[in-house]
């Protein structure tokens, strides 16, 4: 398994255990980043899409989908500008900041090792 395609599995684990707790018990999560309990389904819906989008990074992953682990890249590192104007314009708390930095250090990873790895024909 290559560098690029390790680092989208460990971030599809990542995300895999991060939908079971949307899914399951989301509000002590939310409580930790200063966000408001909810009893709606949208949190968890929200964790069947994180599950989902860990999967396909999982088979990505186990596939070598190098055109996949770009998009990932690009993808990932939009997530802390998204989520800086979500915060500046009073939707969301400062503490997602900390889930945007997750997503921009786990696309760096990605890229470093895609920028390590070989040239393929």
């Amino acid at each position: 398994m290559s560098a690029a395609a390790r680092s989208l599995q460990v971030w599809s684990i990542y995300l895999v255990a991060l939908a079971v707790i949307l899914l399951v018990a989301p509000n002590p999560l939310l409580g930790a980043f200063r966000m408001a309990p909810t009893s709606e389904v949208w949190i968890r819906v929200v964790g069947m899409m994180v599950a989902f989008v860990g999967v396909y990074y999982w088979v990505a992953a186990a596939t070598e989908s190098v055109p996949i682990f770009r998009a990932s890249v690009l993808c990932r590192i939009t997530v802390p500008i998204f989520f800086l104007l979500f915060v500046s314009a009073g939707w969301a708390p400062w503490s997602l900041l900390l889930f945007g930095a997750a997503d921009l250090l786990g696309a760096a990873w990605t890229w470093w090792a895609l920028r390590r790895a070989p040239a393929t024909a």
